[in-house]
């Protein structure tokens, strides 16, 4: 997952674009940029590597020598972004955040036109130049930007810096957020709606699903009105969000929240746990939650232990991440030893990290370890955003159970009923998760559960990881 952060302003950006770009740190760590404009100097980006090292380390640099009054940020899953761009529209500055499923096709698309591409240095192209280039074949920017995202199969939101502004496109469905905050001289656009709070910016609006606007100085101008279908993703609020976040006006912290109290109320008496806790920092509004509903008191069985390590240290080999994970983990046997604990956390994607936690928790003493989790069992990969860099729904710890139970890939109407937990299907693949992840008891959130924790109606959700429906 991607985000980005842009801002035009009457003095000097730069501040503020450091700052708004470094708060979406949390969504990925791989690569960052910044792209900057000033009348005297013109554009200026740079890009680096932040995989072992901070976003503000690494862009100290430039915090101090760029110069402008607009620019764009971005901390991007793989790619380096933002891109400068020259072509029959001037020069400009672009950055996506998405997904784009049929890239091949598109890139030879693009060059039957004559464009040309340069390979990243894993061999694939990098889909926000792509963008750019089909952009670029229509007379305008604003017919550019929509051709665009009507040719991408999965979602792309757009800011595209030019000389006169910041144009800001919203995913035509609107699977990624958009918001603009606004302050005395100046605009900013963010994926994360807190990422201007501290910097002295209010609310101003949300981009609707396919709007695109350009922010000057002078304001926020509507160039394309949104269209009326929505499926923005659910998994913001699950996972990816940051608890300070909101989308579409519902808060992350308060849906996993009612997440956790949800969970409790399925519990009812049918476990006597000594304590509840959330696996930091993924499960702790849950667990609050959890905690409030039961009357069973929270804690914290482990610290996470993070001061001299990177967020994105992340060793060549699987074996070593996992023991980096538990080396993260200080336990408290004080409140471990002799206790059986609800644990919860956001999801169970591959399955090897909580099994990783749980086993630490058996090996500190404790007698008991039931697993709640905030959302619904992934089914499928997901298809819009960059969940992870794998492809393969066999990666899933579901699917591979699912597999294993019925000797082979099931058709859809076979996922569909392993997808309702009113089934035999849905118990029996849940007990199969258990035994293999040695919980003592399992259960995850439901889907209707987890929607009305959002606030928001499920035809304007996308729910494509846990029910196949698009």
């Amino acid at each position: 997952m991607s985000g980005f952060f842009g801002v035009v302003t009457k003095d000097d950006c730069v501040f503020d674009l450091f700052f708004g770009t470094d708060y979406h740190s949390h969504l990925d760590t791989r690569r960052a940029g910044m792209a900057v404009y000033s009348e005297e100097s013109g554009f200026t980006r740079k890009i680096h590597k932040i995989e072992n090292s901070p976003f503000r380390t690494k862009f100290t640099n430039e915090f101090n020598s760029m110069k402008g009054t607009m620019g764009i940020g971005c901390i991007s899953d793989y790619e380096a972004q933002p891109l400068l761009v020259r072509s029959h529209h001037g020069t400009f500055a672009i950055s996506t955040v998405g997904k784009i499923n049929n890239l091949d096709e598109l890139t030879n698309l693009t060059i039957s036109k004559g464009n040309q591409f340069f390979q990243m240095q894993n061999g694939e192209l990098n889909p926000t130049e792509v963008v750019a280039s089909l952009i670029n074949q229509k007379e305008n920017l604003i017919e550019g930007i929509r051709y665009a995202q009507e040719l991408v199969d999965g979602s792309v939101s757009i800011l595209l810096m030019t000389e006169k502004g910041v144009y800001c496109a919203r995913d035509r469905y609107g699977r990624t957020p958009v918001a603009i905050g606004k302050k005395r001289g100046g605009y900013c656009v963010t994926f994360e709606k807190f990422a201007y709070l501290n910097l002295g910016y209010k609310d101003y609006k949300e981009l609707g699903a396919g709007e695109i606007v350009v922010l000057t100085t002078e304001g926020v101008k509507t160039l394309l009105a949104p269209g009326r279908d929505m499926r923005v993703c659910a998994f913001l609020w699950v996972y990816y969000g940051y608890p300070s976040s909101s989308y579409e006006g519902r808060s992350v912290e308060k849906m996993r929240y009612l997440c956790g109290r949800a969970l409790a109320r399925h519990d009812g008496d049918s476990i006597k746990p000594d304590y509840v806790a959330g696996v930091p920092d993924s499960g702790i509004a849950h667990a609050i939650g959890y905690a409030n509903e039961s009357g069973v008191p929270y804690a914290r069985p482990f610290i996470k232990y993070t001061p001299t390590w990177p967020r994105s240290f992340m060793p060549p080999t699987q074996a070593k991440r996992n023991l980096i994970a538990k080396m993260k983990l200080i336990p408290i046997h004080e409140i471990i030893e002799g206790n059986r604990l609800v644990l919860i956390d956001d999801s169970i994607v591959r399955g090897t990290q909580l099994r990783e936690t749980t086993d630490f928790l058996y090996d500190s003493g404790v007698k008991e370890v039931h697993i709640r989790l905030g959302c619904p069992p992934i089914m499928y990969g997901c298809k819009y955003l960059n969940f992870s860099r794998s492809t393969s729904d066999m990666e899933l710890i579901t699917r591979r159970v699912i597999v294993a139970l019925e000797g082979g890939e099931p058709s859809a109407d076979v996922l569909a009923e392993y997808a309702n937990p009113d089934t035999e299907r849905y118990a029996n693949m849940v007990e199969e998760i258990r035994k293999q992840m040695h919980f003592t008891s399992l259960r995850y959130s439901r889907l209707d559960d987890m929607i009305s924790a959002t606030g928001l109606p499920a035809e304007k959700l996308c729910t494509y990881c846990w029910n196949g429906k698009e």
